[in-house]
């Protein structure tokens, strides 16, 4: 794990040589300047929100479950933004309307950009429960018999893609659009052709493009299902987005020609294409994603005080936050998954520079 992070970190270092490695975790501090919490505090709604990703009736439980610790810790309601935009979710913690949101590197960056108020909370740790491994994969697939079109003498690779019709998540998803798109420019852009080749360059189809069409998923669910149903021949979402509906059937996790399927019974909207079954033809680390705090609703009493709640071992062992094999096979459709000693961890603004330096 510790050298796919590393394969990210060179990959960003290709782009600008300037970036350094990924810091060490430390303590987030409150923004400076942030507004202390009112008087009010302690019997009003916090709003935490959610991306598409989330949103749906399958993570519910799971939501509720991270609600309850933090209604618990600072004494508040907690009630769930679900969205069905990246947008939506982004705009409610730039303008004040949301407290808490649970964000992929890139939506914070943006966030933080608009609102600095905006900081990380935590993020997952790796199975090893350190920063340095929390990673997860941006994948490229294609249909199970597609896969030689993007071969050259058994190996794979991305020369193929061009002229295809592809799907991102959406422009503001960090494994659905700025890592794939990020790494499509890097490796064309050094082909005389594609010279100048950007990231804006990518977002529309047509003849004198680079892909023949591009659609949007909306959520990484909805690119797969893109994919699926032949909207495009290639799609690019992430692993974690869509492990409670597919599994394994050849190759290794997270590896380029690895075979995925469609689960039997698997939630909506998956449950109309069981069997369905995709190829990797690239997949990349990315950085995991932080939960994030809004400080200017939030006291630097009460973002401290969800620290130390959320890093501490009884949410690590929490199984309904952290999700173990048997919630799992007993019905619990996680947001997170039990994989060794995860736990949440702080981590520095700095942490997210590697994405930052894709942009």
């Amino acid at each position: 794990m510790r050298s796919l992070l590393a394969l990210l970190l060179i990959s960003v270092a290709m782009i600008l040589s300037a970036c350094g490695g990924t810091p060490a975790p430390s303590a987030a501090p409150a923004p400076s300047g942030a507004t202390p919490a009112p008087a009010s505090a302690p019997t009003t709604p916090l709003i935490m929100a959610w991306y598409p990703n989330e949103s749906g009736s399958d993570l519910k439980d799971a939501r509720d479950a991270l609600a309850e610790v933090i209604s618990e810790t600072l004494n508040r309601p907690v009630e769930h933004q679900t969205t069905t935009d990246y947008i939506i979710a982004i705009e409610a913690m730039v303008n004040n309307n949301a407290h808490l949101a649970f964000f992929g590197a890139e939506g914070y960056i943006q966030a933080n950009e608009r609102n600095a108020a905006v900081v990380p909370l935590v993020i997952p740790s790796g199975s090893d429960g350190t920063a340095e491994t929390a990673v997860y994969y941006s994948w490229l697939a294609v249909m199970r018999g597609q896969e030689e079109n993007y071969q050259e003498n058994g190996v794979y690779g991305i020369d193929n893609i061009q002229g295809k019709r592809f799907s991102f998540v959406s422009n503001n998803s960090t494994s659905g659009f700025r890592v794939p798109s990020s790494n499509i420019v890097r490796y064309f852009g050094a082909m005389e052709q594609w010279q100048g080749l950007t990231a804006d360059d990518l977002i529309e189809g047509g003849s004198n493009s680079f892909f023949a069409d591009v659609q949007f998923g909306g959520s990484h669910q909805g690119t797969l299902v893109n994919l699926i149903t032949d909207r495009v021949d290639v799609a690019s979402f992430c692993d974690t987005c869509v492990a409670n509906y597919v599994e394994l059937v050849a190759g290794s996790e997270n590896a380029v020609g690895a075979v995925y399927r469609v689960i039997e019974n698997a939630d909506e909207p998956f449950d109309k294409y069981p069997g369905a079954e995709f190829v990797l033809i690239e997949s990349v680390p990315v950085l995991n994603a932080p939960f994030v705090a809004n400080g200017a609703m939030l006291s630097a009493e009460e973002i401290q005080a969800l620290q130390e709640v959320l890093t501490s071992d009884a949410v690590a062992e929490n199984p309904r936050i952290f999700a173990t094999k048997e919630a799992m096979d007993a019905g619990f459709r996680p947001l997170l998954r039990k994989t060794g000693e995860d736990r949440f961890v702080v981590v520095p603004d700095s942490f997210f520079d590697p994405i930052r330096a894709m942009r």
